[in-house]
């Protein structure tokens, strides 16, 4: 993956288009197909509106780009998709305003009395029992902020039994931040992997930020062998296609009476995923929705 973060005094220029959570994948793709690299996702929690940003060295054809993103977004309604308005940004950010701008975006947060989760320049402190993560935001791979993400975590933090071995897998890891926290909870061993290569370089130095000894791999799910390792706990991350598609794989991995942890998912395509899973002896313990997305927390039946 391109860093378009620039070296010695050049300046960055910000990219920003205004979408809605139907899109986020389309959107991503156009945008990595005109620049050469995927947009960063960010979702305000307070108003709720998300954009599609990307910071490159010199400004693009503001009315070029319109065009693109018009085009590109009245085909995505054709095929029943609401991406939103499509209001373009391009503003630019001086050299010393760029870490700043990070830090605008990115605000320490816990999980329950078990997890903070912080950037490295913040300096809140964990209370008494509380492990500390530290993810800096990237231009691709997330820090927590995402509801998807945080409901993750959260299922975490709740299923980890203090003193018990209790082996964990993270699909399609990212910036690694899941696996990273159920490291720090005690879960062991913590496998992960993901089809990115640049996911998997960045996930390995995130661990190794944070001092924890994790097993990490590129993978491919959809190749996944039906009779690899079985884990108490599965987080799946991924697309609602991806999860249909690959169910049998990704239900192989769970062990009898184990959790399967799904995010990543529209709303209106959740009742599907979620017969996917039933089919294959999986029950629905728990689901969390905001916003356009919902995520599911499934157990395995012991038989």
């Amino acid at each position: 993956m391109k860093d378009p973060r620039p070296a010695g005094t050049c300046e960055l220029w910000r990219v920003a288009v205004e979408i809605n959570a139907d899109a986020e994948d389309a959107v991503s793709g156009l945008i990595e197909s005109h620049f050469g690299y995927p947009p960063s996702i960010y979702v305000d929690v307070e108003t709720g509106r998300i954009t599609a940003t990307i910071f490159v060295k010199s400004p693009p054809a503001r009315r070029d780009l319109t065009v693109i993103i018009r085009e590109a977004f009245a085909r995505m309604r054709e095929f029943g998709l609401d991406p939103g308005t499509g209001r373009l940004s391009i503003t630019r950010v001086r050299k010393q305003d760029w870490a700043e701008s990070w830090k605008r975006h990115f605000k320490p947060f816990t999980v329950g009395p078990q997890l903070l989760v912080k950037p490295s320049w913040s300096k809140r402190k964990a209370i008494p029992g509380q492990r500390t993560v530290v993810i800096d935001p990237g231009l691709s791979f997330g820090t927590g902020q995402h509801p998807t993400t945080r409901f993750c975590l959260e299922q975490l933090a709740t299923a980890r039994i203090p003193s018990v071995c209790q082996p964990f897998l993270d699909i399609g890891t990212g910036s690694g931040i899941l696996a990273i926290s159920a490291a720090k909870l005690g879960y062991w061993p913590v496998h992960a992997f993901d089809f990115d290569p640049a996911a998997v370089r960045v996930a390995k130095e995130n661990a190794r930020k944070n001092r924890v000894k994790l097993h990490l791999t590129r993978g491919d799910i959809t190749k996944m062998r039906r009779n690899a390792a079985k884990y108490d706990v599965v987080c799946a991350n991924l697309t609602a296609d991806l999860l249909e598609n690959c169910a049998a794989n990704v239900a192989s991995l769970v062990k009898p009476s184990g959790r399967l942890i799904l995010a990543g998912i529209l709303r209106t395509q959740i009742f599907s995923v979620r017969k996917c899973f039933e089919l294959r002896g999986f029950l629905a313990r728990k689901s969390h929705a905001e916003g356009e997305w919902e995520s599911l927390l499934l157990h395995r039946a012991t038989n």
